[in-house]
């Protein structure tokens, strides 16, 4: 099963902007992941790519600050497996991704395991800090 990926061409085109500009900034990126069915939390493929993650984000300087699972939903309607918080030190760095050496690898592994993802960009200097 194929994920499915509707990009906001105009939140791209602010994103890029952002990149592009003296006032990048780094950015917080919240993935609510819903898995094909068997995947979360112990299918194969999920497992690949829970050790694919780390490797590109270390390349583009990213981190995962939090991976939880989404145990219900009592309001509203988006379905969801799994919840992660993901810093970037700039909105070039989101963006560099796609061209990340560990890239194709990423993506078609996610793309294998993820049938619906929805990524929310936030402010990364409002984060608690411990």
């Amino acid at each position: 099963m194929e994920g499915e990926w509707k990009v906001n061409e105009n939140e791209l085109a602010e994103i890029k902007a952002i990149a592009d500009s003296n006032l990048d900034t780094p950015v917080l990126m919240i993935n609510i992941n819903k898995y094909n069915d068997g995947e979360y939390p112990n299918g194969e493929t999920y497992q690949d790519y829970l050790k694919i993650l780390p490797k590109i984000l270390n390349e583009v300087g990213a981190k995962v600050l939090w991976q939880l699972p989404a145990l219900g939903q009592p309001v509203g309607s988006q379905a969801a497996d799994e919840i992660l918080g993901i810093w970037y030190p700039s909105h070039k760095s989101f963006l560099s991704l796609p061209t990340a050496p560990s890239s194709i690898e990423n993506f078609r592994i996610k793309n294998a395991c993820v049938s619906k993802a929805v990524v929310h960009r936030c402010p990364a200097d409002v984060i608690p800090k411990s």
